[in-house]
């Protein structure tokens, strides 16, 4: 609050070099941010529990490291976030399906990954699972959520960089695969290639549709 602000010295210091760069820029819509310097000039947080995908990942992940977090987590210009996101948005975004559209449409930096709300997000075929398939990939999603806290001191970076050595997390993401699966037809996927024609395919017909 301003009343405990004010009494912290170094936090007002801080604030008032912030007026001052702002008030010291050559945007006008800086400047007027000066009048708020205890504000973020980009303000982007949701209210409700949201999903963040790195904007960057390995390309020697088998998964990129999403997470399902708290309005009370804020996210950087590093990341991409789905506000108002549920289990099942979670569980079919962090699965093998979704991974191999990734790894196909997306962009690179380099060779790493680069994940695109416009070109990965927003042309992904999402399936449209009955209630109890619905049901059970929330399930499987929350597994995988409680499977990462099994793992204390470890980041994200590290669990699924080398994710075969964290066996409950992976055993976790097959069973999540298995569900998001189901969600698009009975009969298992033989391979990758045979996962990203059938995305190819979907996306076709909803296309055209």
């Amino acid at each position: 609050s301003p009343v405990e602000l004010c009494r912290m010295p170094l936090c007002m210091e801080r604030i008032e070099r912030v007026r001052q760069l702002r008030l010291a820029s050559p945007s006008a819509g800086t400047r007027k941010l000066a009048e708020t310097p205890t504000r973020f000039h980009v303000e982007n947080i949701p209210n409700s529990a949201y999903i963040l995908i790195p904007l960057h990942s390995s390309e020697n992940r088998d998964y990129v490291p999403i997470g399902f977090l708290a309005p009370s987590n804020l996210s950087s210009n590093a990341v991409e976030i789905v506000p108002n996101a549920t289990l099942y948005h979670f569980g079919v975004l962090t699965s093998k399906l979704h991974m191999v559209w990734l790894s196909t449409v997306g962009g690179r930096l380099k060779s790493d990954y680069r994940y695109s709300k416009d070109v990965v997000y927003n042309n992904y075929p999402w399936p449209t699972p009955t209630e109890k398939q619905h049901a059970e990939v929330e399930r499987c999603a929350q597994a995988v959520l409680d499977a990462r806290k099994l793992y204390e001191g470890a980041t994200l970076g590290e669990m699924y960089s080398k994710l075969y050595l964290f066996t409950e997390l992976y055993q976790a993401h097959k069973a999540l695969d298995r569900a998001v699966e189901q969600c698009y037809r009975p009969q298992p996927f033989a391979s990758d290639a045979e996962k990203l024609e059938f995305l190819f395919d979907l996306y076709q017909k909803l296309v055209k549709s």
